[in-house]
């Protein structure tokens, strides 16, 4: 009981102070957004180095420099486009270009080739998750109103979660293992997370009508989708965890464990956030 209620403390004090911390970086913009890329690159590191740890205690895999190395391209590739004014494309390409050098280093260096296909598979999957999809996040510091859509970028996703949260808490109790990759996870949370989201939608719409512009039903659109991915993001950071027997990726968050525990909603609702706005904004 005391364990839990220590979670539970742990899981407010990061949503009410780690949240705002985050807003206000976004906020404060100085210098193309330099602290939100400090910290972008800092979670890209991080949440690959969690992986890495991940995959090792199931599969072969490449060495850890060139892994981890490779990963953080292009969020540093992001920063830069942003810093300097450059295309966003740069990410793409830097992407594609460590892609290939990772399969080249295996084939110059492989002295027997059982495991490459491990190797490979392990080191593109690495790169794309805590190192591709995070550079969306500095895609968007280049919009003239970054500072309102990375905003309400980070809330749609902080509440889609802290609602599903506290209504799995609060109502979920006899509803839950519907999804075996998580059978915590209940209805009512899906609901609250859905809800939180919806809402937070609304807020944008109506307190930045001149940035989110058009339609109410347009962000809502969006929030829906929005919601809807963040959901199986946090959900293939279950399968991933399952899948080589490990319940947490780390600990250097309080009550929530590690950074991949973390962002594994964010990293996946990066890429669709920033095609919706683009579309529809």
């Amino acid at each position: 009981m005391v364990e839990n209620m220590n979670k539970v403390v742990q899981r407010l004090l990061v949503f009410f102070i780690g949240l705002p911390l985050v807003i206000c970086l976004v906020w404060f913009n100085q210098f193309h957004h330099i602290a939100l890329h400090v910290l972008a690159f800092l979670a890209s590191l991080l949440a690959a180095s969690e992986l890495y740890h991940l995959f090792y205690h199931k599969f072969s895999l490449q060495p850890r420099p060139l892994v981890i190395i490779a990963t953080i391209v292009p969020v540093f590739v992001g920063a830069m486009c942003a810093f300097f004014e450059l295309p966003v494309s740069f990410i793409d390409y830097a992407f594609i270009f460590i892609i290939l050098l990772c399969m080249a280093f295996e084939v110059l260096t492989a002295q027997s080739f059982e495991n490459s296909a491990s190797h490979m598979i392990s080191s593109v999957f690495i790169i794309l998750y805590a190192g591709f999809l995070p550079s969306f996040v500095s895609r968007m510091t280049v919009h003239a109103h970054s500072r309102e859509f990375i905003a309400f970028f980070f809330l749609m996703v902080c509440m889609c979660d802290s609602v599903a949260w506290f209504f799995g808490v609060l109502l979920g109790k006899n509803n839950k293992g519907i999804i075996k990759a998580s059978p915590n996870k209940s209805v009512a949370g899906f609901i609250g997370g859905f809800a939180g989201t919806l809402l937070t939608g609304a807020i944008a719409h109506f307190v930045f009508p001149e940035v989110f512009t058009g339609s109410l039903t347009k962000i809502l659109i969006l929030s829906f989708f929005i919601a809807f991915v963040a959901i199986i993001g946090d959900l293939v950071e279950s399968v991933i965890k399952r899948s080589v027997e490990i319940k947490d990726s780390g600990s250097i968050i309080p009550g929530r464990g590690g950074v991949l525990d973390s962002i594994d909603s964010i990293v996946f609702v990066a890429p669709v956030y920033y095609f919706g706005i683009n579309f529809l904004f």
